[in-house]
């Protein structure tokens, strides 16, 4: 079993013995997401695919939370917000602005170095980035920053 699991596994118990019915909602309903990719793929996870379905969720929940304050429902994207902080703790560490912006000047030094200008350096760009800072940077964000950076 995968560290991260382990960690889920352990915080899910905690959770239970605390009593605390928010989190444990939480992270039940993740450990369903993770066992039902496992399932489809018959296959155990490894840590870098349990983040992926990590950050799949904390991207979904992102956007519940902006769908319900646009609809004027607090309360709802107040639930939501609590739901990806919990979902957080267990992404790695975040990338700082300085490592982000080190990791985007080297992929795209990469990409031109290859002779790749244009649209398509955008999308060689972030292929390279997406492996390097898989669950430490927000993708959209760093997309938006790539193509300032492209011009």
């Amino acid at each position: 079993m995968s560290d991260l699991k382990l960690r889920l596994a352990n915080a899910v118990k905690d959770a239970m013995r605390a009593k605390a019915s928010e989190r444990l909602g939480t992270l039940r309903f993740l450990q369903a997401a993770i066992k039902q990719r496992e399932v489809d793929e018959r296959k155990e996870l490894n840590d870098a695919e349990v983040v992926a379905i990590i950050e799949k969720q904390v991207k979904q929940r992102r956007e519940s939370i902006a769908a319900f304050e646009q609809a004027g429902r607090t309360e709802t994207a107040a639930q939501e917000t609590a739901e990806m902080a919990v979902l957080k703790e267990f992404l790695p560490q975040a990338a700082s602005d300085a490592d982000i912006a080190a990791a985007i000047d080297a992929a795209v030094a990469e990409v031109h170095a290859q002779g790749v200008t244009g649209a398509p350096a955008m999308g060689k760009v972030m292929a390279i980035l997406k492996q390097a800072l898989a669950g430490r940077a927000e993708m959209s964000a760093l997309s938006a920053r790539v193509k300032a950076k492209l011009g």
